[in-house]
């Protein structure tokens, strides 16, 4: 038997018979997960792959995603691959559910709730950023976060405006001695600092101080961690260090570490002494008072800091940009101002609350530019989404357990056919357009810029509360502002939250 055998022993046909045992694998995988599928559902519309693992897609992804073309990208699949839908199954070396049904995103933020959770893959991808955070756990982590933040988003701690004012002057004057200014940099430096004092107390003053060494670390770090989320199972490839992700996350972690260090420097019983009322209290002493545990510390601060900064920031940039190529909306938004609070007042919260147009403002805004355009989920368990399967496109799509779902609300609050018709006098649903909001409501899950069910957004309240605040003493000192983009759209960046590609260059006047 050794000697019949004995000539096969060669590595070319030892490559050969590996070769064929491997596509013999995958072929009885391959029946045996659509076996699984079909027990459960139905398959949506394939996106169509050539090359092993998907490179070809991989590529594309790639080359979309560096021209900051990730929107159009996922309206490309929809339109090709999707038969009318707005659901795909595509993927880079494992099967990705990518879809912007509403009927979907409910049932993955809401109704299926307990079936859909960020999954321990992505915990692992996201643990040297944000650790254990409220964005990276599923379960008892994750409740437990959410239960140690909430109490520091109350109204009280939400409707004292102080920070706000403190930093909003500073960048007013900034504003007032500046010509022609790049408005995402600005507003970066503004959310950071009004961030940073209400966290832990003290300003990083990125204000006064552009080159703030965390300030910088901060966004390079979240940068490189994008690119970690988008490339899937080959995130391996990111040459990590040599981009300098664990040099940032570095400096952040010796910034935050300082911070941590004076708050438990103070007893348990001092720190239950404290009220949000006293002089020095933050965010970090009330969470300090539950736990004295270092690392949770750490990963709930550095989470709610890129909570708190970048979305804020990207979003009041958009509006700006706005308000700068619509001067009719900045002056009727001028006038409302005028009405309720004067020039020279600051707003109280309740004044925020009654300015109905202000409203319209940023609920338009977020509609055009959800802050968190791209999101995923991870199926906890096999299960099923309720639309986008069979060949009609209507039925139960089966999904396996760890399968990754991506959703976009990006795509979803621009689709035309959710809206009411342009025939009926509705705005077009591309252009900005605040007036639409005055006598339309949006249908139940059509529009989710801080997501839905129980993780809803935490701090929903504080960044419109911030956003607004900052809107109405810019228009009390300001009668408007001038766009200085010469025609050029800025393009839309998908990072973690949606931002500008190019620079928001405005003019206060």
């Amino acid at each position: 038997m050794l000697e019949f055998i004995r000539p096969y022993l060669t590595l070319p046909y030892i490559l050969l018979v590996l070769f064929i045992l491997c596509v013999l694998y995958n072929l009885f995988t391959t029946i045996h997960c659509n076996h699984r599928i079909s027990k459960l559902g139905y398959r949506a519309p394939v996106r169509t792959t050539y090359l092993p693992y998907g490179v070809d897609m991989l590529y594309r992804v790639l080359k979309f995603m560096l021209a900051d073309k990730n929107y159009e990208l996922w309206v490309e699949m929809f339109e090709k691959y999707g038969k009318g839908g707005f659901t795909v199954e595509a993927g880079t070396g494992e099967r990705v559910i990518l879809t912007a049904e509403p009927e979907n995103i409910k049932a993955l933020l809401a109704t299926q709730f307990k079936d859909f959770g960020k999954g321990e893959k992505f915990r692992q991808e996201w643990h040297p950023f944000l650790g254990n955070g409220i964005f990276t756990t599923d379960g008892t982590l994750w409740h437990n976060s959410r239960q140690l933040i909430r109490p520091q988003f109350i109204k009280d701690r939400i409707s004292d405006l102080d920070i706000f004012e403190e930093h909003v002057q500073i960048l007013m004057k900034r504003l007032g001695r500046e010509g022609d200014i790049d408005m995402l940099d600005y507003f970066f430096r503004y959310t950071l600092d009004a961030a940073t004092h209400f966290l832990l107390g003290k300003s990083v003053e990125s204000l006064t101080n552009p080159q703030t060494e965390f300030a910088d670390s901060f966004y390079q770090a979240q940068r490189i961690q994008s690119i970690i989320a988008r490339i899937g199972p080959l995130n391996w490839l990111v040459p990590r260090k040599y981009l300098g992700y664990y040099s940032s996350i570095k400096v952040i972690n010796n910034f935050v570490e300082q911070y941590i260090d004076q708050a438990l420097s103070l007893s348990p019983a001092e720190l239950e002494k404290k009220t949000n009322h006293d002089e020095g209290y933050t965010f970090l002493h009330a969470i300090a008072a539950y736990t004295r545990d270092r690392t949770i510390l750490r990963d709930q601060l550095v989470s709610i800091l890129l909570a708190g900064r970048d979305t804020t920031a990207c979003t009041l940039t958009w509006a700006i940009y706005e308000l700068s190529m619509q001067p009719h909306i900045t002056a009727r938004l001028r006038q409302e101002i005028i009405s309720q609070v004067g020039l020279e007042r600051a707003p109280t919260y309740q004044d925020l609350k009654d300015m109905k147009y202000l409203t319209h403002i940023l609920n338009e805004t977020l509609r055009l530019y959800p802050v968190v355009p791209f999101n995923v989920r991870m199926a906890l368990t096999d299960t099923t989404l309720p639309t986008g399967g069979g060949s009609d496109g209507r039925q139960p799509i089966g999904i396996l357990k760890d399968t990754p779902i991506g959703y976009s609300t990006l795509v979803m609050q621009r689709r035309e056919d959710l809206y009411p018709p342009q025939v009926s006098g509705f705005p077009p649903v591309e252009k900005f357009v605040p007036e639409r909001w005055a006598g339309w409501t949006p249908k139940s899950w059509t529009y989710v810029p801080f997501n839905g069910g129980p993780r809803i957004c935490i701090g929903q309240q504080f960044a419109l509360t911030e956003m607004g605040y900052t809107l109405v003493r810019l228009f009390q000192r300001f009668e408007g502002v001038e766009n200085r983009m010469r025609g050029k759209m800025p393009g839309l960046h998908a990072d973690i939250v949606l931002q500008p590609a190019k620079e928001v260059r405005v003019a206060f006047v």
